[in-house]
């Protein structure tokens, strides 16, 4: 029993970039596994992702960069205001301008950067760098 299937897709996209694989499978495909994917390839940290053997459940194939040098799921799913975007950024981000935070918002799952061009806070789900 899978208790967080985005920390497990998180984690799995983690080692098998530190071992180097360039594809890998990973389940379930769920809505919003699909759109923080979406949000990691605009910022080109993934390459693709589809979904496959969609009769049982469905599965992710992701084709990985060379871009990710770690990421990972922020939990508890903090809420966080647009003015205190810059102290979690600090928190979990390296560098400034250095990688994401992803949060989801009432216009949809996207990065910290939109976030605070559009005005908007919301939830931390992850961060990549």
């Amino acid at each position: 029993m899978r208790h967080d299937p985005l920390n497990d897709i998180i984690n799995s996209i983690k080692n098998a970039s530190r071992t180097g694989k360039r594809v890998i499978e990973a389940e379930p495909a769920a809505r919003l596994i699909g759109r923080v994917l979406k949000v990691m390839q605009d910022y080109n940290y993934l390459k693709s992702f589809e979904v496959v053997d969609e009769n049982r459940g469905g599965k992710f194939r992701i084709v990985l960069s060379d871009t990710i040098n770690n990421c990972g799921v922020i939990k508890p799913r903090l809420p966080v205001k647009q003015m205190n975007l810059e102290r979690y950024e600090s928190r979990y981000l390296p560098a400034q301008d250095f990688g994401i935070l992803i949060l989801t918002t009432t216009k949809g799952v996207m990065s910290h950067i939109e976030a605070r061009k559009q005005g908007l806070g919301g939830k931390l789900l992850a961060y990549v760098y």
